[in-house]
């Protein structure tokens, strides 16, 4: 098929996270809020002894666990970065924190901080280099990226790292854009970004491995190519839209276009 267009999903349709488990996120999450916390204590924000570290730890948990519950049930995005910048407002209005005027660039170092345990458990498969680089050789081929993720410097980082980031033409996050996949509007922005129009959507295929790519695409009129997972998670729900194509590697991909 003659494509202008393909987006990619990143999390388990260009990358793979080892052996993943709801408790292994869990995990991650509490090895990164706890590196927050010695940030916070070189920032002379917390004390080492500090009584309110509990009640930061207690109130961060209880507002990304809402916020997760919010982003589910409304595509709306709730940026890491924001849930930091809530609680610590929180124990400054209450008093628990006698500190005046923290920089913006703070919430957003500790949303990078809070990550950073997860973006070492994120590898590219062993064909998506040689896919991206394939597609690049396509004149006129554009290539973007969307990534349901609450910090878009994590998924920036893990490009970066692994030198990843010059195939693509746009690279677009929920974190930044606002709005989650299967949120039709962060799939047109996305083609906007990309150079392409609303009507050219029907040219352009949307590469993932679950339920909110596919559906999202097909809500714009996108073609569908779903990657099989190796895990099943919980939350997931089933696709059954019609005339979806399976690949059990990132590769395949590269036989629907021309």
């Amino acid at each position: 098929m003659k494509v202008k267009g393909i987006i990619f999903d990143f999390g388990f349709t260009l990358f793979s996270f080892e052996n993943p488990s709801v408790e292994k996120y869990m995990d991650c999450f509490k090895r990164g809020l706890s590196k927050t916390i010695e940030t916070l204590k070189k920032e002379n924000i917390f004390k080492e002894t500090d009584v309110v570290i509990d009640q930061f730890i207690k109130i961060f948990n209880r507002k990304r666990s809402h916020a997760f519950k919010i982003q589910r049930k409304t595509k709306e995005e709730y940026p890491t970065s924001q849930v930091f910048e809530t609680v610590l407002d929180d124990l400054i209005k209450d008093g628990s924190l006698k500190i005046e005027n923290i920089k913006t660039e703070l919430y957003e170092d500790l949303a990078e901080i809070y990550h950073s345990c997860e973006e070492e458990e994120w590898k590219p498969y062993n064909e998506t280099k040689n896919t991206l680089e394939a597609l690049s050789r396509i004149e006129a081929l554009k290539i973007g990226l969307i990534s349901n993720h609450p910090n878009h410097k994590t998924i920036k980082n893990l490009l970066e790292s692994n030198n990843l980031q010059h195939y693509f033409d746009v690279i677009v996050t929920s974190a930044k854009f606002g709005k989650r996949k299967p949120n039709p509007d962060i799939f047109l922005y996305t083609l906007k970004k990309m150079g392409l129009e609303k009507h050219e959507a029907k040219d352009c295929i949307m590469v993932g491995d679950e339920a909110a790519d596919a559906v999202g695409a097909n809500r714009v009129g996108m073609q569908i190519v779903l990657k099989e997972r190796e895990y099943e998670f919980p939350y997931e729900r089933e696709i059954t839209i019609p005339n979806v194509i399976k690949i059990k590697s990132i590769n395949e991909v590269l036989n629907y276009i021309s």
